[in-house]
């Protein structure tokens, strides 16, 4: 193996393991629709079903673009930026479980997952600059 090609595997590491976060996400949100449609805020227009199917689609396309070298700078930033931009149904999504009759361990889940975001979103913007 020569030393190009060693170095070039682990630097894509990071972009192929974002890109199968963001494709296994995307696919869910196909196989298990009902779950994502009851955190689409009521306050956007259209159907909640509408709303999972586009963020399904953005998610296997982003996963895609991370994936391949050549549009891996341009597809970190549109990642991060689309994971500050979901950031705030998030929260919402969080605040109305509280509100809801729902089990504890699922109201916590909702709320754990937000600190998450913030180191997702440095991720994707490592793999744009690594890219």
């Amino acid at each position: 193996m020569s030393r190009a090609s060693r170095n070039a595997g682990p630097s894509q590491r990071p972009a192929f393991l974002l890109a199968a976060l963001l494709g296994s996400s995307g696919v869910l949100h196909f196989a298990r629709p009902k779950f994502f449609d009851a955190m689409v805020p009521k306050e956007l227009p259209g159907s909640p079903q509408l709303w999972t199917q586009v963020s399904g689609v953005a998610e296997l396309s982003l996963a895609t673009a991370v994936a391949v070298p050549r549009t891996r700078k341009l597809a970190g930033l549109v990642i991060a930026l689309f994971l500050v931009g979901v950031f705030p149904a998030n929260v919402k999504m969080a605040l109305d479980a509280q509100q809801k009759d729902r089990p504890a361990r699922e109201r916590l889940a909702m709320f754990a997952r937000l600190p998450v975001q913030w180191p997702l979103v440095a991720w994707a913007l490592r793999v744009r600059d690594n890219a």
